[in-house]
C-alpha cells in the first residue's frame, strides 16, 4: 500500500483533482449566473431611453467580438476551465497587452450592457455577483499561471486584469 499522496501535488503530469473540481465549480457558477442574467425578463426598475438601449446592444456586441478575440488570440491554449492545459503558452500580445483577462473583460462589458439595458435591478445583483465570482477566478487562474509560466508575475505586474487602464497610485 503506497503513502497518501498530497492531492495538489499528486498528479506531476496535470492539474490535481481538487484544482479540476474547483475550475469546474467556478465554471458552472458562472454558467448559471449567465443563465439568470439572461434569462430574468426586462423590468421598468429604472427607465431605458431608446439611445440607452442602442449604446447596450452596441456595447454587447463590442463585448462579444473582445470575448472571440481573446479566445482567438488562445489558439489551442483555450480551454472551457481556467486551467492551462498542454498547449496553453503565456499570452502577452493582442488584447492580452491591455488586460491579463480580455475574455473575462469581454464577458462582463456583455453581461454589464444586457443589465442596464434591461432595467431590471435583480440583474444588477446578478451582475455583482458574477463580477465578484470573475475576480476570484481570475485570482485563482492565475495562480495556477504563475506557477506553470516563468514570466506570468513580471507580465501581471504591468498589466491590469480586467480594464485596461491603470489606477494612479
Amino acid at each position: 500500500m503506497s503513502p497518501p499522496v498530497d492531492d495538489a501535488t499528486a498528479h506531476e503530469d496535470g492539474p490535481a483533482p481538487s484544482d479540476v473540481r474547483t475550475a469546474r465549480l467556478l465554471v458552472a457558477g458562472q454558467f448559471v449566473l449567465i443563465g439568470i442574467i439572461v434569462l430574468l425578463p426586462a423590468r421598468h426598475d429604472w427607465p431605458v431611453p431608446a439611445a440607452l438601449t442602442l449604446v447596450c446592444r452596441v456595447a454587447t456586441l463590442l463585448g462579444l467580438t473582445v470575448m472571440v478575440i481573446g479566445a482567438t488570440g488562445l489558439g489551442r491554449g483555450l480551454t472551457a476551465t481556467p486551467l492551462p492545459n498542454a498547449h496553453a503558452q503565456l499570452r502577452t500580445e493582442g488584447l492580452y497587452r491591455y488586460s491579463r483577462h480580455p475574455i473575462y473583460s469581454g464577458l462582463i462589458l456583455t453581461m454589464a450592457s444586457i443589465t442596464v439595458g434591461s432595467g431590471n435591478a435583480s440583474r444588477l445583483l446578478i451582475l455583482g455577483v458574477l463580477v465578484l465570482l470573475l475576480t476570484m477566478k481570475a485570482r485563482w487562474e492565475e495562480t495556477r499561471l504563475a506557477r506553470r509560466f516563468e514570466g506570468y508575475a513580471e507580465y501581471a505586474a504591468r498589466t491590469p486584469r480586467f480594464l485596461p487602464i491603470r489606477p494612479r497610485r
